[in-house]
Order: C-alpha cells, then structure tokens, then sequence
C-alpha cells in the first residue's frame, strides 16, 4: 500500500501520513466511527506522547452545545478533528490480532457528503485560535464516494456536495438548488480534495480509501455557529432523491 502523503501536521508534532500509516498497520477496518475515533487518537499517542486527545470535545455556542470528534493538544499546537466512516456492507477478518468484521451498508450517500462538507464549515469555525489547525477525515468502502458522478447523469439534490476525486470544494453550496435552505453551506477557504488508499481486504467493498481536508485557523472567525453547521445529537437527515 502507498503511504499516503505527508500533509498537514497534528498538534504541530507529526505529520498526518505519519499516523495513518501507524494506524494502518494494525487497523486496515473499523466496526464503527467511534472504532475509529479511538484507533486514531492511540495510533496518534504510540507515535507522539506529548500529544493529548481528547474525545467529543464541547465547543462554546450562545444557545446549544455543538462536540468536536477529538481535540490533539499538543505543547505548542492544536488540531481539532472531524471524522466521518460511512460504510457499505462487507464481512470478513482483518487486522492485528485478526477480528472478525460485518459492516452495514449505509445508504444515504447524499446526507455523507452534505455531513463531510458540514465537518469542514464547523472545523472553519471551531479554529478560531491561531495555533490551531482542523482536519476533516472521511474514510470509506463505497466507491460513489471517491468515484466522480458518470456521463448524462441528471441533477441531483447533492450536486454541490459532491465530493469525489479532484472536487474542489469553496463558497456557497446549495442542497436542491437552494430550495433547503436549512442544508446551504458557507464555506471560507477553497479545499481540492485528494482520495487516497487506506487498505485492500479483498470481495465486494473490501477497498477503503481516505479523504483529509486541512482548515487553516480563521482567528477572526464569528463565535456563533450557524444553525447549518451545527450538529443535532444525529446528524440531520432530510428527504433524498437522486442520491447514489
């Protein structure tokens, strides 16, 4: 496997390739998000121990609570990560010691962008000191993802989340044209967005791939979280048509 590139650093400390490699070796699969989660701040801890992670972190709101996946505290930097898994089904063994897997398929392939792209406008708010960076991590088995959409295909109400390879993500973008109003994400910085290899297991979905986007601090940025960005318990889920 490709190590991927380099990238970003994680508290100022390591490299984000760093880590993913060290998390792969052990980890080709996750059995949830919060799996990942996990992995990711160990695999994180086994190469930095001066980095501290912290889970479902609460950020200041005027009128609600909104949590970020993991804060990395590091002694001279900080990065605050959004992670997305979102899966179909596959069933196998994997890993170091070896684990049996049955993941679930998750159909909605149009609330993973719209939710993918809500992490990057919340990280855009969330880093507002400036020694701190963001990361927006998605991994995953379903192709549709990483895959750009196919020749004569029609409109569909994610057409402006889309997120496969080479997408470049900047502006106002618009759920159904506008006419959700509720899912229209503002973002302020321009993300190119680059797949990359996370492991083969072999059979139907057995391909993983990994996306990070890295948010520069915006220390200028509001205090207040718009009601798009902000997350619910679960992440808001809207009626879908058109979607992969």
């Amino acid at each position: 496997m490709a190590p991927m590139a380099d990238g970003p650093t994680v508290a100022g400390r390591t490299s984000l390739g760093d880590v993913i490699e060290q998390l792969r070796r052990h980890r080709p699969v996750f059995h949830s998000e919060a799996d990942l989660q996990h992995s990711f701040a160990r695999a994180l801890w086994e190469l930095t121990p001066d980095v501290h992670s912290r889970l479902e972190v609460p950020q200041r709101l005027s009128d609600r609570s909104a949590y970020l996946d993991l804060l990395c505290i590091g002694p001279s930097a900080r990065t605050a990560i959004e992670f997305k898994y979102f899966t179909r089904g596959w069933t196998g063994t994997a890993g170091t010691p070896a684990e049996d897997y049955v993941l679930k398929g998750h159909a909605a392939t149009d609330l993973a962008r719209l939710n993918f792209v809500r992490d990057i406008a919340r990280l855009e708010h969330f880093c507002r000191r400036t020694d701190q960076n963001g990361l927006a991590i998605m991994l995953t088995n379903d192709a549709s993802l990483w895959k750009p959409p196919g020749p004569g295909r029609g409109p569909t109400r994610d057409r402006d989340f889309r997120i496969h390879q080479g997408r470049e993500l900047a502006g106002t973008l618009l759920w159904a044209e506008g006419t959700y109003e509720r899912n229209t994400c503002v973002l302020r910085g321009e993300y190119t967005l680059d797949w990359e290899p996370y492991s083969e297991l072999g059979g139907a979905g057995g391909e993983f791939r990994l996306v990070a986007v890295s948010v520069s601090p915006f220390p200028d940025g509001a205090d207040e979280l718009p009601v798009h960005v902000q997350r619910c318990p679960r992440e808001t889920a809207v009626g879908r048509a058109g979607h992969d």
